[in-house]
């Protein structure tokens, strides 16, 4: 994958510093378009030489439910012309890595056997940016396979206190 980020990052960049005014409007577009340019089906049409750019912008809009900004429009347009349209996550991921270096802050991705609540988020919000001692912005992803608390990664950290990993802890100890 070494080759999709030095493709990336020179695109990332630009977008960065030409959206240096608006970044979380820029970085909500674009985790959008990012995740639909996950598609396997997506990508074969818009690598189908016969599918012009605003054919695959078309599809993009319809599938995000509404008109993407101009500037969303344009930097598909130059991707696509380009030939990139399969970078698209990586530019996203390198974009979001910029915009946490400028503001201080890091991506953490919460998995809960159980659906957690907005109080109960911002409290664990508070408690883990003490913990990892910096900003950060919460996704929460829903995992049964952990019976019970939960597992927070940033990064390359990661804290563990579900149920699931005391059991494997647990495990190991008494096959030891």
């Amino acid at each position: 994958m070494a080759e999709i980020a030095t493709i990336a990052r020179p695109y990332a960049e630009a977008l960065f510093k030409a959206s240096a005014a608006d970044l979380s409007g820029t970085a909500s577009w674009l985790d959008q378009v990012a995740a639909i340019a996950a598609n396997p089906q997506l990508k074969a049409f818009a690598d189908n030489p016969k599918a012009s750019a605003e054919q695959v912008i078309g599809v993009i809009s319809g599938v995000a439910g509404s008109q993407l900004p101009a500037a969303a429009t344009n930097f598909l347009a130059t991707v696509l012309e380009n030939g990139r349209f399969a970078a698209l996550p990586e530019i996203a991921k390198q974009f979001r890595a910029l915009a946490n270096a400028r503001s201080g802050s890091s991506d953490a991705v919460v998995q809960s056997a159980f659906p957690i609540g907005a109080a109960e988020l911002a409290q664990l919000g508070g408690a883990l940016e003490k913990r990892f001692g910096r900003k950060l912005q919460l996704t929460v992803a829903q995992d049964p396979s952990l019976i019970g608390g939960i597992r927070v990664v940033v990064g390359d950290e990661v804290l563990d206190t579900s149920v699931k990993a005391r059991l494997e802890q647990m495990k190991v100890a008494l096959s030891a």
